[in-house]
């Protein structure tokens, strides 16, 4: 310090701190040599606390209020320096200003997922996050086992020490809890006050407090949460054979929308199994007992989708292949298609879409 902090710290006879940073715990009072004079004013006002700290040692704790610094208001400081009969020349003390207001919207979460075993799903990784706030209920105590000497002491030195706690707490809260994930939104709030109560246990002995503990979401992995989803929209949909009807139903008329090509056969086939799903409900399932009412049905013949006009056709039995064959529509290059082929290929190569197709007379032999 220069000669006017000297000069200023001899003629100051006031104590006190104006906090405008909103995130200082404790501040040490700036005194030249740390030179206090007997009969100085201490302004300690609500929310604060002021600790005498002397030759290393904690001496005297001003609660809020105003206060002449006298012997008989400075008792343990009085001992130690053993001002009997009263004394009036400056003396020498450290004065650090604790914060006891609460510090909120103090965030936590968890870096890594917590393996717990849910009453329902079985084995299941959890990841959680929320906020807290935290207070100091014991200035001394802070002030030995945290802050130390440090003249500024803020809230980022000591977060990274709370949020080791919390998680230190928070997988014995959650593999001890007995709930599904599923209901665990429902307590979150109970879980929030049962660690609250927990965490200001173990952080007595440093004179800090948890006046309030939010767990804001509790999340499974993405792959688990998808198949809730999917768990979800087959609770929405009910009765599946319903929702099935609906949507063939719905095919049925957007294939009627759009005729030929294989709108038209896809409507067929979607048509064919809606009457066979009617007429098992008219008729009703046979019983081993009675029997087959009849001889099975017929085999169908092999449909072919048939390229024409660059657009896919069909599909088309043998007696809709002979007609397109003898309209000419269809020849022996025209591609055709049919379940169980790979690709697609000329009709002229499959055996028996060849034989629909009319031959003309070969070649006149060379004159």
């Amino acid at each position: 310090m220069g000669i006017f902090d000297k000069l200023r710290g001899e003629f100051i006879d006031i104590i006190e701190w104006l906090d405008d940073s909103r995130d200082t715990i404790v501040y040490r009072f700036p005194r030249y040599e740390n030179e206090i004079k007997m009969g100085a004013k201490l302004v300690c006002r609500e929310s604060q606390t002021a600790v005498f700290v002397n030759e290393g040692k904690i001496a005297d704790v001003f609660a809020p209020g105003t206060y002449t610094l006298q012997t008989q208001n400075l008792p343990i400081l009085s001992t130690i320096k053993g001002w009997k009969y009263g004394f009036n020349s400056p003396w020498k003390a450290e004065v650090y200003f604790v914060n006891t207001r609460q510090f909120t919207d103090l965030k936590w979460g968890t870096q890594n997922p917590i393996i717990v075993r849910d009453p329902e799903f079985g084995p299941v990784r959890l990841r959680a996050f929320g906020s807290f706030t935290m207070r100091v209920v014991d200035p001394g105590a802070f002030l030995k086992e945290l802050v130390g000497t440090d003249p500024l002491f803020k809230t980022d030195e000591v977060t990274g020490f709370l949020r080791q706690i919390i998680l230190s707490k928070l997988p014995t809260l959650l593999g001890t809890a007995n709930i599904s994930v599923l209901d665990m939104a429902a307590h979150q709030e109970e879980a929030g006050k049962r660690l609250t109560g927990q965490l200001s246990a173990e952080l007595k002995l440093q004179g800090v407090e948890i006046p309030r503990f939010v767990i804001e979401n509790v999340s499974l992995p993405p792959e688990v949460e998808q198949a809730l989803d999917k768990r979800s929209q087959m609770g929405v949909l009910g009765n599946l054979d319903k929702y099935t009807q609906f949507q063939s139903a719905n095919a049925i008329e957007q294939a009627a929308k759009n005729p030929g090509g294989a709108g038209e056969g896809m409507g067929m086939g979607i048509g064919m199994a809606m009457g066979q799903r009617m007429a098992q409900s008219m008729g009703g399932a046979t019983t081993p007992a009675q029997g087959p009412s009849g001889p099975p049905p017929l085999p169908q013949s092999a449909q072919y989708y048939v390229g024409l006009d660059g657009r896919q056709q069909g599909p088309f039995d043998h007696n809709g292949l002979r007609t397109l064959a003898n309209s000419g529509q269809l020849k022996a290059t025209t591609l055709i298609w049919s379940q169980g082929m790979a690709n697609w290929a000329q009709a002229g190569s499959v055996a028996e879409v060849a034989a629909l197709i009319p031959q003309g007379p070969p070649p006149l032999p060379p004159s």
